[in-house]
């Protein structure tokens, strides 16, 4: 499945939260050198349980719109 995301990094609090047809991804990280990507797919990973390798970014690797692609079994 893909999913639109939204990420807000430097955050206070780590949530997923549903937004219209996508989900809004709130990490701690910084947004510098892929911290706060690695953290939306840790995020992405318990919230949809699975495990890290089964979630990926397709585009926006450095851009805090993404389409992530999670990998069901």
């Amino acid at each position: 499945m893909r999913i639109q995301v939204r990420v807000k990094p430097n955050a206070k609090a780590v949530t997923v939260e549903q937004d219209g047809n996508g989900l809004i991804v709130k990490v701690k990280e910084p947004p510098k050198e892929g911290k706060a990507s690695e953290a939306v797919i840790r995020e992405l990973a318990k919230h949809f349980h699975v495990s890290k390798q089964h979630v990926r970014i397709l585009r926006g690797i450095k851009s805090r719109s993404k389409v992530v692609e999670i990998i069901t079994d």
